[in-house]
């Protein structure tokens, strides 16, 4: 999770729209804005957090959900180290290729001979 340092740098970096979020709270929910939306202004990144009635609380819900995700997105992952196909697993293959061919030769028409 950020530190409130990272989290201010990042409240710097993002557009912040607050609005009224739709779902059970009733009357109270209806009439207050307390869903926010976060933009990420440098990647355009957006995310949305209407979870606790308290504005405060989804804002800093969305900053970690955004935090989350900035991290995933800046994480590589390590290229796959090729490895040769082992000789057991090899011969196991051509076994099972000869077999296959035998099988479709025994159901070839016999060759005539003269």
């Amino acid at each position: 999770m950020p530190t409130d340092r990272e989290r201010r740098e990042l409240l710097a970096e993002c557009r912040v729209t607050r609005f009224r979020a739709s779902g059970p709270g009733g009357q109270h929910r209806n009439k207050t804005e307390t869903a926010v939306r976060l933009q990420h202004l440098p990647t355009g990144i957006m995310v949305t957090c209407s979870d606790t009635r308290s504005q405060h609380r989804n804002q800093v819900l969305a900053l970690e959900r955004l935090w989350r995700r900035l991290l995933a997105r800046a994480h590589r992952r390590k290229p796959r180290t090729k490895t040769r196909v082992p000789a057991a697993v090899r011969a196991r293959d051509l076994a099972a290729k000869r077999l296959q061919a035998e099988k479709k030769a025994r159901r070839r028409r016999p060759a005539v001979e003269d």
